[in-house]
């Protein structure tokens, strides 16, 4: 009886200490009760992990959903905006294709939900990318990070661009990652940009040296991309209400 008692407990405690120990996957390490992570940029940038990490039609609730992320091998953009989900894909080197469905998949992703808006008056001194970040890291200090934020009005210009990787690519470095990117300008148009706002997730959401992730989309929805630059001509600002 002893023995038996004895070994029950050695398994129990081998058990216990297996579980204390075992790795979270990528996608646990990074979700937060209110954003959704879903693999990580360095990823796909360093280890070509090209492939579907999520399939956006498995994500269940769609009522104010907004997420935005690459297509799988990085053949395209997504965002989904409010409950819309829009593929972007390359035509030719001035024009895209924008579809509205979630028949796709993403090698990495972000993704909440937001039902309800405050709407923030941007300064006019706020102008392009860098100011909204700057903006953003004081004015949200109290705010549950990481978070999507929406900049809704008029631009004087912006360029967006599309990945569109070589079929069959391999890729172990950024600059393998973006062969085929193709860039587009945007001169005095209405939009809405959708964007994730996190100091903790550069290389997993956001890239090494910014706190933002944006992708823009034309109000009569014809162009759709990942934001590089912007200049702002009257734009307000949405900030999920606490």
């Amino acid at each position: 009886m002893k023995l038996h008692h004895f070994t029950f407990t050695l398994v129990a405690s081998l058990l216990l200490a297996c579980n204390s120990t075992a790795p979270k996957t990528q996608t646990e390490k990074h979700s937060y009760p209110d954003t959704k992570v879903v693999s990580a940029m360095k990823e796909v940038m360093w280890k070509g992990k090209l492939g579907s990490q999520i399939d956006l039609d498995s994500i269940s609730n769609t009522k104010g959903l907004y997420g935005i992320g690459p297509l799988s091998y990085l053949k395209g953009e997504l965002l989904i905006n409010n409950g819309k989900s829009y593929v972007s894909k390359v035509t030719s080197d001035s024009t895209m294709q924008v579809v509205q469905t979630y028949a796709a998949s993403a090698p990495f992703f972000v993704y909440t939900h937001v039902n309800e808006w405050n709407e923030v008056a941007l300064p006019e001194e706020i102008k392009n990318i860098q100011d909204v970040e700057q903006f953003l890291q004081r004015e949200t200090v109290d705010l549950k990070r990481p978070f999507a934020f929406k900049l809704v009005g008029n631009v004087t210009s912006a360029k967006i661009h599309i990945q569109n990787l070589p079929k069959g690519s391999k890729v172990s470095s950024p600059e393998e990652a973006h062969r085929g990117q193709t860039n587009y300008a945007i001169q005095n148009e209405e939009v809405e940009i959708i964007g994730f706002f996190s100091t903790e997730h550069q290389g997993i959401f956001t890239h090494h040296d910014s706190f933002v992730h944006l992708h823009l989309i034309t109000k009569d929805e014809s162009q759709m991309g990942h934001l590089d630059e912007l200049q702002i001509k009257d734009m307000k600002l949405y900030l999920p209400k606490k």
